[in-house]
């Protein structure tokens, strides 16, 4: 199984004003592309050759780095993508926010200490929400590093390299990722996630 470039789920300008066509263009053809590419080069006679995008990604940790780098952020763009919605963001839906509350202390505080991992994440890297060990937990990961190499499964997840900001917000990451959180999250595949992870 090679690495695809997924199509966007909406049109470029669709997450306008919080995200706009400039960056969604950049981000998604350009650098999730390159990601594309090069992690199939790299999967070129290895015997991780037809295993899941998953699967990869385990297994090139601390073993192949460059595989693991650009497998890594395949993964993590697949589901940013489908992380965002236009009109995203509003209230949580029922089970997921009643585990918030269980785990997180309630979703203003989940927000609040999400957007806090985001910008305490130093240089490149993404913040999360995770399931592990049954419960919800706020991670922060360096590049392309994500929850499936710690033993949990990512339901969340925002990029918080330049590239996913800086058009829009110059060097403004708290105010991104606010918007993120306020404005962008399509809660339905988060729910979803959320429903696979704990399956």
């Amino acid at each position: 199984m090679t690495f695809t470039l997924p199509e966007l789920p909406y049109a470029y300008d669709a997450l306008g004003p919080y995200m706009s066509k400039e960056t969604l263009e950049f981000h998604h053809d350009k650098h999730h592309k390159a990601y594309v590419d090069t992690g199939n080069k790299l999967l070129e006679g290895t015997d991780l050759q037809g295993k899941s995008v998953e699967e990869i990604v385990k297994a090139a940790y601390n073993t192949n780095q460059p595989l693991f780098n650009n497998a890594g952020q395949h993964y993590n763009h697949i589901h940013f993508w489908q992380w965002m919605k236009p009109n995203g963001g509003g209230a949580i839906p029922g089970a997921l926010a009643k585990k918030i509350d269980e785990d997180l202390g309630g979703a203003e505080k989940f927000k609040a200490d999400f957007i806090q991992a985001g910008i305490g994440q130093f240089g490149s890297g993404w913040a999360w929400l995770a399931v592990k060990d049954g419960k919800l937990a706020i991670m922060k990961t360096p590049n392309g590093e994500n929850p499936l190499v710690h033993g949990a499964k990512p339901i969340l997840g925002v990029d918080v390299w330049e590239h996913s900001y800086y058009i829009d917000y110059r060097n403004r990451r708290p105010d991104y990722l606010k918007a993120f959180i306020e404005n962008l999250v399509n809660w339905e595949h988060v729910e979803k996630m959320y429903a696979e992870a704990t399956r």
